[in-house]
């Protein structure tokens, strides 16, 4: 029965809220964002610098949680914009005085940039570089004369090289390092399972599952650079990396004995496992990393069911190694195909559809605003390049939190017109009301992505309304304009990505699903390093493949797949994920029910690629019939199977078939 409209916006409501919520390092990280955006602020005014609002707000893309990323990507950028503007100043006299000349050259430079977007490793930071060429190219045009056109350059170049000489000093000075952000993840992992070990209810259980649906999340890129910055040992390095396979270990663990009533432990021993949990999270909060645990031994456990006793053995064994690298040699991954470009640039023709979709949108707004002679609304140019994504769920996605943040953020903006900026008394009170605005922005851009670029938009349209230019003013009219061009620049991407040519996110859904039960295939036949770098690996496809699922419900009717279709590969997605743990734990059992439990997962892939019909039949495994481990790996695996029995239509987006 379908819950009322009522129930069901009350319940998005609680959400929004509820991703809202403070968390480990958001206010730090929002708080050097709004920082570095004030001081950016006095940086425009004092040197006078046109269009201000834009100048600020790249200091939303340049920063990240970690001060090397966020360093790395301003070095980046300064570079970039170096090149760019020595190709601007070569192209600027055959392109001044003529227009046609003009928009050609933004058309091909805005293609080739979109085009680098999404078929190369340029993917983060293309649609800003892109940005920032049409940009640069149309405000060419409008310079009188060649000496103008290059003093218009120069303040191109101060456009994003000032954002990102202060990003990289304040980084420098109190941005956290990578190591310390690794560590604090762990931690808060491990204190997280301590809480849900201590309470009764099913809250603890699903703030453990929220953890493991994001596999590493950002932890092992840390760990990398923090090897990179070379400020940490690689003996550390090494320590933290396998502590983060042992937390997942750990958080699957308390998973299974809060869910599985087989594998339910009585509350003091569960008492005991949350204190050295907690012990072992200050220790990673101090920067070090716990060794040589020991979890004593209880007399409660000599009558634990045969579950809880293995899991014990288990999660003695992984706190003992807790971050130890195992004597086992660990086998690496095949390495990506290295290179500039992805393996499919130039076989897949959705790179070159993004870029005409993109610059298409951006030529059409480029020529309403001309045509109109509205430069007011110019930023419905800006707006395509910052909105653009591959599929049209991820477009849509994106366009509605960027609308709601921009209606927020201009509301925001016009009141501090009308009330706050004729009271400014100079720079400096103008950079107070800018560190307010960008911090609250900032604490929505940081948090969870699926609130994120709501964060990225309010940032937007605040200082498109308040930074109008070298001196505080306040012009209601401009503050109109501009966000009636973000408003416009969201409309014409919406059309174009959902109905000129759609892209649907459903087509790369199969391929995942099959690429994460060949992942726990190899689970049980591997050693117990390994074993547990593949289990992080699943949780991260599996936490990856939820989100696209759920993306899914962005996209028109006329691409979007059958509910029954999504409810096939939820099922799926979820029954691979409730296998990692018992997998993992179980690996230790007699080698006919591993080679039995490969041999099965390997048939389900097969029979997802289409190869399942003909050849050998796997051996068959006789599931034991008391509550063992082997038994919850049968059990969950049946389930598993029976999801992808069924054959429902395929999505009309073209998406391949479950079975």
């Amino acid at each position: 029965m379908a819950r009322p409209v009522a129930a069901r916006l009350s319940a998005r409501w609680h959400e929004v809220l509820r991703l809202l919520e403070p968390s480990p390092g958001r206010l730090e990280f929002a708080a050097r964002i709004a920082l570095i955006c004030a001081i950016v602020t006095v940086a425009t005014e004092f040197y006078r610098l046109p269009d201000p609002a834009l100048t600020v707000y790249l200091v939303f893309f340049l920063n990240k949680p970690d001060r090397a990323t966020s360093i790395l990507l301003s070095v980046i950028f300064g570079v970039l914009i170096t090149i760019l503007v020595g190709f601007l100043i070569l192209t600027s006299r055959a392109i001044l005085d003529s227009a046609f000349w003009r928009v050609v050259t933004i058309v091909l430079a805005s293609f080739g940039v979109l085009f680098l977007t999404s078929a190369s490793k340029l993917r983060p930071v293309g649609s800003v570089v892109a940005l920032i060429v049409g940009y640069g190219l149309d405000e060419l045009g409008l310079a009188p004369g060649g000496e103008l056109a290059t003093r218009g350059l120069l303040y191109a170049w101060l456009f994003v090289a000032m954002p990102a000489l202060v990003c990289i000093i304040v980084n420098l000075l109190i941005g956290p390092g990578p190591r310390r952000l690794a560590g604090r993840a762990l931690a808060n992992r491990l204190i997280t399972c301590a809480e849900a070990l201590r309470q009764t209810h099913e809250e603890g259980a699903e703030a453990v599952a929220e953890h493991l649906r994001e596999g590493g999340g950002e932890i092992p890129a840390w760990l990398r650079l923090a090897g990179l910055e070379r400020t940490s040992p690689p003996e550390d390095v090494a320590a933290l990396r396998q502590a983060l396979q042992s937390t997942v270990a750990i958080e699957l663990f308390v998973e299974l004995t809060l869910r599985e009533p087989s594998a339910a432990l009585p509350q003091v021993v569960r008492e005991r496992i949350a204190a050295l949990l907690e012990e072992m999270a200050g220790i990673l909060r101090r920067g070090a990393y716990p060794r040589e645990i020991e979890l004593e031994t209880i007399d409660q456990e000599v009558t634990l069911p045969d579950v809880s006793r293995n899991l014990l053995a288990d999660l003695r064994k992984t706190l003992e190694t807790f971050a130890e690298r195992p004597n086992e040699p660990i086998t690496p991954p095949p390495p990506a195909p290295g290179g500039f470009f992805l393996p499919d640039a130039f076989s897949n023709p959705e790179h070159t559809r993004f870029a005409l979709k993109t610059t298409a949108a951006a030529m059409f707004c480029y020529a309403l605003y001309t045509q109109l002679n509205w430069p007011g609304i110019h930023t419905c140019f800006i707006t395509c390049y910052i909105v653009g994504l591959t599929t049209t769920a991820e477009t849509i996605a994106k366009l509605t939190l960027r609308i709601a943040g921009a209606l927020i953020g201009a509301a925001v903006g016009t009141l501090a017109i009308v009330y706050v900026t004729p009271h400014l008394a100079g720079i400096g009170a103008l950079a107070g009301v800018v560190f307010i605005a960008a911090l609250a922005a900032a604490w929505v851009a940081v948090g969870d992505e699926r609130i994120a670029y709501a964060g990225f938009q309010i940032a937007f349209a605040f200082f498109l309304c308040v930074l109008q230019g070298s001196t505080p003013k306040y012009d209601l009219a401009t503050a109109r304009d501009r966000v009636i061009g973000i408003l416009i620049g969201n409309f014409v991407c919406f059309v174009i990505f959902a109905f000129v040519s759609p892209v649907s996110v459903a087509n790369r859904i199969d391929p995942a699903v099959q690429a994460l039960i060949r992942k726990l295939s190899a689970i049980p036949k591997a050693a117990f390093g390994a074993r547990r770098a593949l289990a992080v690996e699943s949780l991260t496809s599996a936490g990856a493949l939820e989100r696209d699922i759920d993306l899914v419900a962005y996209e028109p009717r006329s691409i979007r797949p059958s509910e029954s279709w999504l409810d096939e590969r939820r099922e799926a997605t979820e029954g691979a994920a409730d296998l990692v743990g018992p997998l993992l734990f179980g690996a230790d059992t007699s080698p006919d029910f591993i080679s039995g439990w490969s041999a099965r997962l390997s048939k389900i892939a097969d029979r997802l690629s289409g190869a399942g019909s003909n050849g050998p039949q796997p051996p068959s495994t006789t599931e034991p019939r008391a509550a063992t481990l082997e038994s919850l790996v049968g059990q969950r695996l049946s389930r598993l199977e029976q999801a992808v029995e069924a054959d429902p239509d395929p999505p009309e987006g073209g998406a391949h078939a479950l079975a």
